[in-house]
């Protein structure tokens, strides 16, 4: 009797992977694994419908994710991360869009709107870029600046313009299609924008201010949250790679025009690029779980581990990024290839390295 094994999820990831890019868009099947998976409720809490999973956890699954596909990791970690202001929005409201067991979150950090208060709530204008799961998201988040209703910014205590976040729901926003980068292309990062909307004013939140619900670690700073998630990214992708270079190199055609000393060389180098990703890795980790310890313990993170972590981070991520270059000669016109596999993966971390959290590594 035949038995019929169940893939397993990066299986049928892998399975979609290049479809996914065709369509520009997370394929059908690996949306629905989303949904099944609870993937895009990473961050929000379980009395909301969330998995009840920690940062610790989420990282180590969004590494997973990317290694499988470099898009879907992405669109994860983006969508699942804007999720994570659930632990900061009115708590029926999130009843609302989390009840929804479709609800993607899709949004931009940037600061591309105007809000002015109103009787309802307030007047909403704006343009936002590269939301990531644009095309199958519910819900999207914008950030603001205040504005007086003659056009003067409404300033914090500081003196400062001040700045509110929205939740704007899918047929409030008129998605624009500019997505043209050469990776990451199923993430379908498109731009939206919303003319003279009024949003409710339960719909406004601020991060890492009021929390709303009693759930540890939502308030781990956003700042090394995000440079967290996109250097795992980094490191997914990375890891995707170096196993495509290694399985590239010795079945080119070419192979056999090289000597024993060149082959030497190439394991050389791939055996080095192999430690120091593995390195960082293990120093990234330690360095975050450490931070994490001490939000649990202490209710807050010090400063100097703060910075520890951001530089790790982004250590990490340029590491990845430069050990793509250095083995990229070594795969042949393959890897050349715009539909093979190696070809993407390569697209997708040189994308993901263009972050602007990622830009430098100190």
């Amino acid at each position: 009797m035949n038995h019929m094994l169940t893939p397993t999820w990066q299986e049928k990831v892998n399975e979609f992977a290049a479809k996914s890019e065709e369509m520009g868009a997370l394929h059908p099947e690996v949306l629905e694994l989303a949904y099944q998976k609870n993937w895009f409720k990473l961050f929000v809490p379980e009395v909301y419908g969330g998995p009840g999973k920690k940062l610790p956890e989420i990282l180590r699954l969004e590494e997973e994710l990317a290694e499988a596909d470099g898009s879907l990791g992405w669109t994860i970690t983006l969508c699942a991360g804007a999720a994570w202001f659930a632990g900061f929005l009115n708590p029926d409201l999130a009843k609302e869009v989390f009840a929804d067991k479709e609800v993607c979150f899709a949004g931009s950090g940037a600061i591309g709107g105007i809000a002015v208060k109103t009787e309802n709530g307030y007047l909403v204008n704006g343009h936002w870029k590269y939301a990531s799961g644009a095309l199958h998201a519910t819900i999207f988040t914008a950030n603001c600046y205040l504005k007086n209703s003659d056009g003067t910014d409404v300033l914090d205590e500081a003196g400062n313009p001040k700045v509110l976040s929205f939740i704007l729901k899918k047929d409030e926003v008129e998605i624009l299609s500019g997505w043209s980068y050469f990776g990451l292309i199923a993430t379908g990062s498109h731009a939206f924008e919303v003319r003279d909307l009024i949003v409710p004013e339960n719909r406004t939140f601020k991060i890492n201010s009021t929390i709303q619900i009693a759930d540890k670690g939502f308030d781990y700073p956003f700042l090394q949250l995000a440079e967290t998630t996109l250097a795992v990214n980094s490191l997914g992708m990375a890891s995707h790679f170096i196993r495509l270079v290694e399985e590239s190199f010795f079945t080119r055609s070419g192979l056999k025009r090289y000597n024993e000393k060149q082959i030497d060389f190439f394991n050389d180098e791939l055996e080095r690029c192999k430690n120091e990703v593995q390195f960082l890795k293990a120093q990234f980790y330690g360095t975050f779980d450490e931070s994490w310890e001490q939000l649990i313990k202490q209710g807050t993170v010090n400063e100097t581990k703060l910075e520890e972590v951001s530089l790790v981070s982004r250590k990490l991520a340029h590491a990845c990024r430069k050990t793509s270059d250095i083995l990229f000669p070594y795969c042949g016109l393959e890897a050349a290839k715009k539909e093979s596999e190696i070809n993407r993966v390569w697209r997708d971390i040189h994308t993901a390295s263009q972050h602007a959290l990622l830009t430098f590594s100190f």
